[in-house]
């Protein structure tokens, strides 16, 4: 009898002191952190798949523009060329290129704001006016789940990093801080404006 009573009273010590140590908390949070960073690859993915209907609609219009119209094309390439696993997520290098690709597109996208003024007829165009609202719409989804994204990384970074989690986190994962999306240009953090001036 008193035998088994300290076994189960070694047991629920150790049960305690492992869950004290983040055993459970550690794997739900980066599985979170890696379900936030699913969110912002499939918005990336969802603005990706508007720019061929887009660049085909500008076509339409201004087809002589084609020096904009290929740098969107190959932005899009690089962009969906650059591959971010969940696994990768606790390496900054891969993490930048991957927010660098992503960045560039955007850069190249905003060339095309300029188009509206030159060519009325496009600016007046309902599947252009349709499809600018979209990416509009998407780049604030962007902004949502980058921010939904950082957030479960702090927590995440948070919890490895404090005491007694630390410890848990060190021995039974050997985890690693998650790299947070960080804009790489100033302004960048912000949702850009791929507006062509339809809201008047």
């Amino acid at each position: 009898m008193h035998k088994s009573l300290v076994r189960v009273s070694t047991v629920l010590a150790a049960t305690t002191m492992l869950a004290g140590c983040g055993i459970n908390s550690i794997p739900t949070q980066e599985e979170a952190a890696k379900a936030r960073w699913a969110d912002v690859q499939n918005e990336y993915q969802r603005r990706s798949d508007l720019i061929p209907n887009l660049v085909a609609t500008v076509k339409g219009y201004a087809a002589q523009e084609s020096k904009v119209l290929i740098s969107v094309s190959e932005a899009r390439a690089r962009a969906g060329s650059v591959r971010l696993s969940g696994d990768d997520l606790t390496d900054p290098a891969k993490v930048q290129n991957y927010a660098n690709a992503q960045n560039g597109l955007t850069v190249a996208l905003s060339q095309l704001r300029p188009l509206q003024e030159q060519y009325p007829d496009l600016k007046s165009n309902a599947n252009f006016l349709a499809l600018q609202s979209q990416l509009e719409g998407t780049e604030n989804r962007i902004t949502i789940a980058r921010r939904d994204y950082n957030g479960a990384v702090q927590s995440y970074n948070t919890t490895i990093r404090t005491f007694p989690a630390a410890v848990g986190a060190k021995i039974f994962y050997g985890a690693k801080p998650m790299v947070p999306f960080q804009a790489t240009t100033p302004g960048a953090e912000t949702a850009p404006s791929v507006s062509f001036g339809n809201a008047s």
